[in-house]
């Protein structure tokens, strides 16, 4: 049997080894829900209960009020960190995984947006090891919002969920979530390792959480691990191409975005590289050079990043400048160098509708 504790919280951030909360405001409300969920071995990741009244209803699961925030409000994106034992250096680069850690808590952001794959494994080892290399994150208190990957589910899901809900316990029950942060930015994570199409719970979510937009929402984050768009590869990696779980979300968003008075911007990672796209006016991203071993990728002519570099670990901050939201894509130029190059490589700017 596997109890599962929900909580309903509100203006609240976490930090990332989330051994306490941050409280940024006062509880509106606070309350525990039990439910019992039987559960076999051998179970698939979408197999997992999700009970529907505890999922989140129209509107944000967690919020954090604009007195909480700058006037100039940043957020940071990246994914495929893969932290894990630092001696394993075929999984990951971890001196690359150190200074982005360390390089992002300097960038001093509102929040951060993590598109899977944060642990290499699933085990509780793995998240002490996440813990360890983002301590700066911690000392700075930085807001950490998760994405399920792959990885995070690698072998049991249901011991591997257990790990991410205790190295991250305010998202306990809950596989997808939303956060208003201030009143123009709205983040909305899903997991891509469960069903996303027509009619599925998690897309009669998303649906709500979109149709229930405040007014006053410009622009909407989108966060999952696999690429709903993406470089479509012939001769390597040719199983990280865009499936049809992950294509239907992009479908639903092209009609969404059609009648939405926000802007979408999709960011996903397991693709360890950097690719931009646009699609009937939605914005999509792939992040997955956290530090995981890089993909040497052939770039289509639709993506609108044409870089040639193959090691690519990088992360993408976000600046929300009035109604233009300014996008700039920063790469590490070699992680064994005495001192670390950092190079901006890209810049895009999204107008608010």
């Amino acid at each position: 049997m596997l109890v599962l504790v929900h909580r309903l919280l509100t203006f609240h951030s976490y930090n990332p080894d989330m051994s306490s909360f941050t409280s940024h405001s006062k509880f509106r409300s606070s309350f525990a829900l039990f439910i019992l969920a039987l559960v076999s071995i051998g179970a698939s990741a979408a197999d997992i209960p999700s009970a529907p009244f505890l999922l989140s209803q129209p509107g944000p699961t967690f919020s954090v009020p604009d007195s909480e925030l700058p006037k100039t409000l940043s957020l940071i994106v990246y994914g495929d960190m893969r932290f894990t034992d630092p001696v394993n250096t075929k999984a990951a680069n971890p001196q690359a995984r150190r200074l982005l850690v360390d390089k992002i808590a300097t960038e001093r952001p509102d929040a951060v947006l993590l598109t899977g794959d944060v642990p290499y494994a699933d085990t509780a080892r793995d998240y002490d090891d996440y813990r360890a290399e983002t301590v700066p994150w911690k000392t700075m208190k930085v807001r950490i919002y998760p994405a399920l990957g792959n990885h995070e589910l690698h072998s049991d899901p249901h011991v591997g969920l257990k790990n991410w809900w205790t190295a991250f316990p305010e998202l306990n029950n809950r596989r997808w979530y939303s956060v208003q942060l201030g009143k123009h930015i709205y983040l909305i994570n899903i997991d891509s390792n469960d069903d996303l199409t027509e009619g599925s719970r998690q897309m009669l979510w998303l649906q709500g959480q979109v149709a229930h937009l405040s007014k006053s929402v410009r622009f909407v984050f989108i966060g999952l691990h696999h690429p709903p768009v993406a470089d479509i590869q012939t001769r390597s990696e040719v199983d990280h191409n865009p499936r049809p779980n992950e294509i239907a979300l992009r479908d639903y968003l092209s009609k969404a975005a059609r009648k939405s008075r926000a802007q979408f911007v999709v960011v996903s990672g397991h693709i360890h590289n950097y690719e931009r796209f646009e699609v009937a006016g939605v914005t999509y991203l792939v992040s997955g050079g956290g530090g995981a071993r890089p993909y040497e990728i052939d770039r289509t002519s639709a993506d609108l990043y044409q870089g040639s570099e193959t090691v690519n670990f990088h992360y993408i901050r976000f600046d929300l400048d009035g109604r233009q939201l300014r996008g700039t894509m920063t790469r590490l130029a070699d992680p064994a160098a005495a001192a670390p190059e950092w190079q901006v490589k890209d810049r895009f700017v999204i107008t608010a509708r």
